[in-house]
């Protein structure tokens, strides 16, 4: 039997997908405490602004997008595709699913209008445990190129998220893709 959810977990469960799928701005406080179900003041007593609730939101989604990635990743390097190249492979499959609707973190950063705002912490730990996570899949002839392949592939990954919303197409992915072999092609020292 699942274990029952704390407030904190159902506030975030029923707000996470509304805040994904209308954005920041698109998604009132009264809005978000109806999802819940629950009493406006309990869902403030848990968080003391709709601020504060994008952030754990996004700190909650980070945790379980990279998660599925990993995941993907790992699958397909299991099958020996080279784990920087499997990266592409896994975002053509979200681009395709229903719900996909870009990056969490993208659209939270371009709603974003003030520097204080505490959504943003959430938004550059995301991408640069991303940017990680793509350093930790290359290795090369020395530290600084990959560090570099690594900046490169995270570019490729954010361009072909933005693209993939924009055209409405997983196509975006398999481009991407062929531009990060071709820059893995030069050196062809990756780990596989």
């Amino acid at each position: 039997m699942p274990t029952p959810l704390t407030t904190r977990e159902r506030i975030l469960e029923a707000a996470s997908p509304l805040l994904y799928r209308r954005g920041m701005r698109g998604v009132g406080v009264d809005a978000l405490v109806a999802a819940t179900g629950l009493a406006k003041a309990t869902v403030y007593r848990h968080f003391a602004s709709k601020d504060l609730l994008v952030e754990a939101s996004l700190r909650r989604r980070d945790i379980r997008w990279r998660a599925w990635l990993e995941g993907a990743v790992a699958d397909r390097a299991a099958a020996g595709v080279p784990p920087a190249l499997a990266v592409f492979d896994a975002l053509g499959d979200w681009f395709s699913s229903e719900d996909f609707r870009g990056c969490a973190f993208i659209n939270a950063a371009a709603e974003i209008t003030g520097p204080d705002h505490p959504a943003l912490d959430a938004v550059r730990e995301h991408k640069r445990m991303l940017r990680d996570y793509l350093r930790g899949l290359v290795d090369g002839p020395d530290a600084a190129w990959a560090d570099a392949l690594a900046d490169a592939l995270l570019l490729l990954v954010e361009g072909a998220i933005v693209t993939a919303q924009i055209e409405r197409s997983p196509a975006a992915a398999a481009r991407a893709r062929r531009a990060a072999a071709a820059l893995m092609g030069h050196h062809p020292t990756e780990r596989t």
